[in-house]
This record gives structure tokens, C-alpha cells and sequence, in this order.
């Protein structure tokens, strides 16, 4: 069962100057910075209560980021959902029909596993499926 929006994705071109804008929105500072080696990309959380921003930019022009900003321009790049059983909820979702991109779930940032759905089943819309990961 997905329990609640985990964190918004925003594509940007420059760390620095993203991070500078959100602080000076939401009136606090990223609470982490975070390379993510295999995505090529750097991120940037900011913690708003349960809710969650994360910057990411590119590092590599190969990466997925630079791709979607490339295509589309900086914005909103996925939104993501948290689950306590990511295997399940990966399984109950592919029985619905969805598409998850590479079969499996995989490492990503702030200590999560993540899985993501293809955007041509979700109305457009990149879903990442985050589960934390317990040590």
C-alpha cells in the first residue's frame, strides 16, 4: 500500500542557484546534498513537515535529468510515492498493468529503494515508488 507523497522531483539546471531560490520560497535550507553516482545526478532535499522537494541536476549529459531538460526545460520531473513493501507494491501494480522501468526496484537517494513507473501509463507522469531502506 503507497502511504503518503514522499517527495516532488524538480529538474534544474544549477544546484546552487535552486537551492537558493527554494530557501529563499520555503524559508529553510536543504537539509541534505546527495550524489546519486548511478543516475548521474546531484540532489538537494528540502523537508516541508512529511513532504519532501528534491533538487536534482545532472552531472552527465547522458543522464535521464539532463535528457528531460533537454526535451522539456527545467520543472517538475516525478512525483513519488512512499510504501513500507516495495516488491508488493511493484507486484499489485504491474497485475493493474503498469510499466515498471527496468523490471526492478534499485538504490536511490536519501536512503530509499526506488522502483519508478513509465510515464505512457500514468498520465504523463513519472512515478517513483520509494521504500526506505532499514539498516
Amino acid at each position: 500500500m503507497l502511504t503518503n507523497i514522499e517527495h516532488i522531483g524538480i529538474a534544474i539546471h544549477n544546484l546552487d542557484e535552486a537551492n537558493a531560490l527554494y530557501s529563499k520560497i520555503l524559508g529553510i535550507s536543504p537539509y541534505k546534498q546527495e550524489a546519486v553516482e548511478s543516475e548521474h545526478v546531484i540532489t538537494s532535499f528540502f523537508k516541508i513537515n512529511e513532504t519532501k522537494i528534491e533538487l536534482l541536476q545532472a552531472t552527465d549529459s547522458t543522464s535521464a535529468i539532463a535528457k528531460f531538460i533537454e526535451k522539456k526545460g527545467e520543472g517538475v520531473h516525478h512525483i513519488a510515492f512512499a510504501t513500507d513493501d516495495l516488491t508488493a507494491e511493484i507486484k499489485r501494480l504491474t497485475s493493474e498493468g503498469f510499466e515498471v522501468l527496468k523490471g526492478f526496484p534499485k538504490q536511490g537517494a536519501d536512503n530509499k529503494m526506488v522502483a519508478f513507473l513509465h510515464p505512457k501509463g500514468t498520465a504523463g507522469v513519472l512515478v517513483e515508488l520509494c521504500m526506505e531502506i532499514k539498516s
